[in-house]
């Protein structure tokens, strides 16, 4: 592999870094719980999600009475930073430390700079939840390994943000779900879905519009305990319309995982591609208009040229 394609695609083994990503994940979680306690709902759950940023990953301006405030990971010099709009900034070292221990010390970093909000402490959407102030079973921070999954994110929605350009119809930003601990962007068809009986009440209301969602995976189990135990790249629609199993998607490596229901390309196999980007993007173009196809999507109303610039 070619030096300058290794530093964009590094190697990110699940089992060399699943402890870190563990403890990440409960982090991002305290932190995503703040911005959902306090921000105004916004469809499909989009207030809580992080965009990236040049150096790790924001909540964005966060509401709080007559102030303002957000809270940014920065994952170079590996520090969590909380700036008002009044002039203070506040620093948190990301080190080894638990769960409990960060719980703590973000919270009261808040209350010095006169922030009061409580959140529930019981981490969402994965099996056998720790409540924050009791978990003191994850405390790893690997920060090469944090650094480089950061990366593999940050040449991720590169990609996206080509492959969203021609798409014209309603669809999501390229954010980080705290969750589910994945980078996503999601396009709609304009119709309604079906309500998803039985299922957790976040599905309910993010999957209440047929929608075809891709993007990067670590390799985490899901709420239901699921894992591929690998970082990956996925691709999905909702509802799935009959056939959808039986899809032919670009590159070869690409395959529907049955226990999943989704289409799926293993992040090693993107990173050894002559062309990692092509094959990326290859990937999500054509599992969307696969998916969009076979459910009828009217894509001639949806989707457009890319003007040449002036």
């Amino acid at each position: 592999m070619k030096l300058e394609v290794a530093r964009r695609w590094p190697p990110l083994p699940w089992t060399e870094w699943q402890d870190s990503c563990e403890t990440l994940h409960m982090w991002t979680q305290i932190v995503g719980k703040v911005a959902l306690a306090l921000r105004p709902f916004l469809n499909e759950w989009w207030q809580v999600a992080f965009p990236l940023t040049a150096r790790g990953m924001t909540t964005g301006l966060i509401p709080y009475r007559d102030r303002a405030f957000q809270v940014d990971f920065d994952f170079i010099d590996h520090n969590l930073f909380i700036r008002t709009d009044d002039g203070i900034t506040k620093a948190l070292s990301l080190v080894p430390r638990s769960v409990a221990g960060f719980y703590a010390d973000f919270l009261d970093t808040l209350r010095a700079i006169g922030i009061e909000v409580a959140i529930n402490p019981v981490p969402s959407e994965v099996p056998n939840p720790i409540p924050f102030d009791q978990d003191r079973v994850h405390a790893s921070y690997d920060a090469d390994a944090v650094n480089r999954w950061w990366r593999i994110q940050v040449q991720t929605e590169k990609v996206l943000q080509q492959y969203r350009s021609t798409f014209v119809g309603k669809s999501s930003p390229i954010h980080f779900f705290w969750g589910s601990f994945d980078l996503t962007h999601t396009r709609f068809s304009g119709r309604p879905a079906p309500v998803a009986e039985g299922a957790p009440r976040f599905f309910q209301l993010s999957e209440d519009q047929e929608n075809i969602a891709c993007g990067f995976w670590p390799g985490n189990p899901n709420y239901a305990g699921l894992t591929l135990g690998e970082p990956a790249f996925y691709s999905y629609i909702y509802p799935a319309p009959d056939g959808y199993a039986e899809v032919a998607v670009k590159p070869e490596a690409a395959y529907f995982d049955q226990t999943f229901g989704q289409l799926v390309l293993r992040y090693e196999d993107v990173r050894r591609a002559e062309s990692p980007e092509d094959a990326l993007l290859g990937f999500f173009q054509s599992s969307y208009e696969a998916a969009a196809d076979l459910a009828g999507w009217e894509r001639s109303a949806l989707e457009m040229t890319v003007p040449t610039p002036a």
